[in-house]
C-alpha cells in the first residue's frame, strides 16, 4: 500500500524508486482512487488515465521547487496522494475536505487553482518568464489534455511559447476524449500521430540505402531535401508544433513509466520549449470506466467491484436539464430554424437527445465557449434561431462575445444557462453564482429564472418567441419541482405558453413582510413563510421570475410591508437583490439595508416623487398598492439574502446552503430576527 507520507514528502522519496517500485505504487494509487470515488464520487476516468504520468513526473522533477501546472485539475488525484494528502484523501470533495481540483491553499505543490480548461499554458509560460527574469533554475511543466489544447486560449499561449523560446515542458495527455468526444481539426491531427509509424526510422533507413549507391544515390538524397520537407509535413507527428518553435517528442505510451521517464529526461536536456505527446486511456485499470469513460468522467457513488452506479431515489423528479432537453426537442419539431450549440457538453447540458434527432441542426464547438457565443451571433445574423446550452461558470468565458457579437447587435440568441447557483462538490470554480450579476449589466439582455419544470418550459417557449435581442434562461443543477397552484396542490403538466414580459407572480398574501424570490429559492421562501406564519408573522411571497426586466410594480407593492426580503442563489453583489435595491432607489423608496454580507445599516434620502414612481413602475395602478403618504410607499427595512461576496468551497449543495444560512428554517430565523430588531429600534 501507499507508504505513510507524514515523514518525507512522497515527491522527494519517489526520486529513489526503481521502475518496479513505481509501477507497484501506480497500482496502489489506482486502487485508492477507485475506493474513494466509489463513495464520494468524482472525476475518476480522467484521474485513472493520468496515474503513470503523474508518478513519473514526481519521480523526475523536484516538486514543489519545480512547478507542475495542471490544466483542469480534476486529473490531479494521484498528485494529491503523492503530496502529503493521502491521509486526507477520504475527504475528497466533501465539505471541509480536500478539493477535487488543485488548490493553492491546500498545498505548496498545487501551483494554481485549476478548474476551467485551456489556461495551463498561459500560467506555465508566466511562471517560466518570471523564473527567467529573476535568474531562477526551477523547471516548469504543464500537464494538458488534448481537448484543453484545442481551446483558443491554449493556441494563443502556444504561439507565444514558440516565439519566446523559453525553457518549458508541455506534457500532452492525449486520451482521445474530453467531457464529450473531442471535435475539431486538432483532434484529427493528433489521431494521425497516434497511428503513424515512426517517421525517423523510415527516413534514415531509406537515406542510408540510397546514399550507399554512390554518386547518383547521393545526388538523389540531396535533391530530395526539399521534397522531404513536404513529405515530413504529411507524415511526421508534431510538425504543427515544430513549425511554431516547439520541440515535439512522441507519441509515447503514457502508461509505460520507463518510456515516460526517458522522454522527460530528454526534455530536461533540451533548450527551449518541448511538447511530449503521451497517449493514455481514460479509465485505465477499471473496466467499467474504460468501457464508459464519459459516464465515469464525473461520477457519483458506485460499486467499486462492479462499477454499478448508485440509482436515483425512487420517485425522484426529472432534473431541470432533462426538462430543458425535452422542451427543446418539442420546440424544434415545429421550428426548423432552431440550432442547438454546445461547448463539449452535449450530455451535461441535455443536448445529446437533440443531436440524435436533429444532427444537422446541432453544433459542438469543443472547449471554445467564446467561439460558441460568437457562432450563435453569426447564425442569428443568418436568420437562424441559435440556442446555446452552457454551464453558468463556463459562460463567464464568453462575456465579451455576449456583449459585442450578440447583445450590441440585438441578435436573437437564447442562452440556456445550466448549473446556475451552487453546484456542490466541484466547488468554487464551478459554482454558477455570478451569472445574474454579469448578465444583468448587459443592455438588451432579458433574464428569466424559472422555479419549476412548467415555468422552464414556458420560459423557453417565451424566449424563442421574443425578438430584438438575447434572452437567458437561468436554472440550477438538480430536480425540477412539480408546479403547484393555490393551496400548494400539484398542477398537471400542460402545453407551454408565452409569459407576460417582466411580470412576477404573487404566491402568498401577507402584510408583515414581503419576500421576493427567484428560481429554486422560491421553494425555500415559501417554506420560510409557512414557518413564520406558525409564529404569527404573515409573509407575502413573490415569484419574481424575471430578473430583467424586473417587475417594478411588484417591487413597489412589496415595499408597502415593514420588511422587504430578497432571496437568490447568486452573489448579492450586483445580483437580483441589487436589482431590487436599484428599483427602490429609482422609486424613491429606501431605508436601512442589510445584506448577507453583514453590512452596516444606512439611512437614505427620504424623497419620493409619485410621478417618477408611476413612470418607473410603468403602470398607473401601481399607486393603488402604495398606501397613503401621497402615493409614496412606506419605507421598509431591507434584507438581501444570497451568496456573500466570497468564493464558496466545495461540499453538498444542502451543506453549503446550511453554512450560508440559506435553508428555509434559517431564512425564517433571519427574517424573524430582522423584525425583532426593527421592533426594538422603534
Amino acid at each position: 500500500m501507499i507508504p505513510n507520507e507524514l515523514d518525507i514528502p512522497k515527491s522527494q522519496k519517489l526520486r529513489h524508486y526503481d521502475i518496479e517500485q513505481l509501477n507497484a505504487l501506480a497500482a496502489d494509487i489506482r486502487k485508492r482512487l477507485i475506493d474513494v470515488t466509489s463513495k464520494n464520487g468524482g472525476h475518476l476516468a480522467s484521474s485513472l488515465g493520468a496515474v503513470e504520468l503523474i508518478v513519473a513526473l514526481h519521480h523526475i522533477y523536484n516538486f514543489p521547487k519545480d512547478k507542475l501546472v495542471f490544466d483542469v485539475g480534476h486529473q490531479s488525484y494521484a498528485h494529491k496522494l503523492l503530496t502529503g494528502r493521502a491521509e486526507l484523501f477520504d475527504t475528497l470533495r466533501s465539505f471541509g475536505g480536500i478539493s477535487g481540483f488543485t488548490r493553492r491553499e491546500e498545498s505548496p505543490y498545487d501551483v494554481h487553482d485549476s478548474g476551467h480548461a485551456s489556461d495551463a499554458l498561459s500560467i506555465a509560460l508566466g511562471l517560466a518568464l518570471a523564473r527567467d527574469l529573476r535568474g531562477g533554475d526551477e523547471r516548469v511543466v504543464a500537464l494538458v489534455g488534448d481537448a484543453a489544447l484545442s481551446g483558443g486560449m491554449a493556441f494563443e499561449a502556444l504561439n507565444q511559447i514558440g516565439q519566446l523560446g523559453t525553457d518549458l515542458t508541455i506534457v500532452l495527455n492525449d486520451n482521445e476524449m474530453s467531457i464529450a468526444h473531442n471535435v475539431g481539426a486538432l483532434s484529427l491531427y493528433l489521431g494521425k500521430a497516434r497511428v503513424s509509424r515512426p517517421y525517423t526510422t523510415l527516413r534514415d533507413g531509406v537515406e542510408d540505402l540510397v546514399g550507399s549507391a554512390g554518386r547518383v544515390g547521393r545526388f538523389l538524397v540531396n535533391a530530395g531535401e526539399t521534397a522531404k520537407e513536404s513529405f515530413k509535413k504529411l507524415m511526421v507527428p508534431g510538425t504543427l508544433f515544430e513549425d511554431i518553435g516547439i520541440i515535439y517528442i512522441g507519441p509515447i505510451d503514457g502508461h509505460n513509466i520507463e518510456m515516460v521517464n526517458k522522454a522527460l529526461r530528454v526534455s530536461n536536456k533540451a533548450v527551449g520549449p518541448v511538447l511530449i505527446h503521451m497517449v493514455t486511456q481514460k479509465g485505465r485499470g477499471f473496466a467499467p470506466a474504460e468501457l464508459q469513460p464519459e459516464v465515469f468522467h464525473g461520477i457519483g457513488s458506485f460499486d467499486p467491484e462492479t462499477g454499478r452506479i448508485a440509482s436515483k431515489n425512487k420517485g425522484s423528479e426529472p432534473s431541470f436539464t432533462e426538462v430543458l432537453s425535452q422542451a427543446l426537442l418539442d420546440e424544434a419539431s415545429t421550428n426548423d430554424d432552431i440550432v442547438a450549440i454546445t461547448a463539449a457538453m452535449e450530455d451535461g447540458t441535455g443536448l445529446a437527445a437533440f443531436k440524435d434527432v436533429y444532427p444537422d441542426r446541432f453544433v459542438d464547438v469543443g472547449i471554445a465557449e467564446e467561439h460558441a457565443v460568437a457562432l450563435a451571433g453569426g447564425l442569428a445574423l443568418g436568420g437562424k434561431l441559435p440556442v446555446v446550452a452552457i454551464y453558468s461558470t463556463f459562460l463567464q468565458r464568453a462575456y465579451d462575445q455576449i456583449i459585442i457579437n450578440v447583445a450590441l447587435q440585438r441578435q436573437h440568441v437564447v442562452f440556456c444557462v445550466d448549473r446556475g447557483g451552487l453546484v456542490g462538490e466541484d466547488g468554487s470554480t464551478h459554482h454558477g453564482i455570478f451569472d445574474l450579476a454579469y448578465l444583468r449589466s448587459v443592455p438588451n439582455m432579458r433574464i428569466l429564472a424559472p422555479a419549476d419544470r412548467q415555468q422552464l418550459r414556458d420560459a423557453l417557449h417565451t424566449a424563442l418567441a421574443l425578438k430584438d435581442g438575447p434572452v437567458a434562461l437561468r436554472y440550477p443543477r438538480g430536480e425540477a419541482p412539480v408546479p403547484t397552484g393555490a393551496g400548494g396542490y400539484p398542477e398537471e403538466d400542460r402545453e407551454p405558453v408565452n409569459l407576460p414580459i417582466g411580470k412576477a407572480i404573487k404566491r402568498r398574501e401577507g402584510g408583515d413582510v414581503s419576500i421576493l424570490a427567484i428560481g429554486r429559492m422560491l421553494g425555500a421562501a415559501e417554506q420560510a413563510a409557512q414557518i413564520l406564519a406558525e409564529q404569527g408573522v404573515q409573509a407575502a411571497v413573490y415569484n419574481m421570475l424575471w430578473v430583467k426586466p424586473l417587475d417594478q410594480q411588484a417591487v413597489a407593492e412589496a415595499a408597502t410591508a415593514p420588511l422587504l426580503v430578497t432571496i437568490e442563489d447568486g452573489t448579492v453583489s450586483g445580483g437580483f437583490g441589487s436589482a431590487v435595491l436599484e428599483a427602490l432607489a429609482g422609486l424613491g423608496v429606501s431605508d436601512a439595508t442589510e445584506t448577507s454580507l453583514g453590512a452596516d445599516s444606512y439611512q437614505a434620502d427620504d424623497a419620493c416623487d409619485p410621478h417618477t414612481l408611476h413612470t418607473l413602475s410603468n403602470s398607473p395602478s401601481a399607486g393603488d398598492a402604495l398606501g397613503a403618504s401621497g402615493g409614496c410607499p412606506a419605507k421598509p427595512r431591507l434584507l438581501n439574502i444570497g451568496i456573500p461576496d466570497q468564493f464558496v468551497q466545495h461540499g453538498s449543495v444542502g451543506k453549503l446552503f446550511e453554512q450560508l444560512e440559506m435553508t428555509a428554517p434559517q431564512i425564517a430565523k433571519r427574517i424573524s430576527d430582522a423584525i425583532k430588531r426593527e421592533t426594538t429600534s422603534d
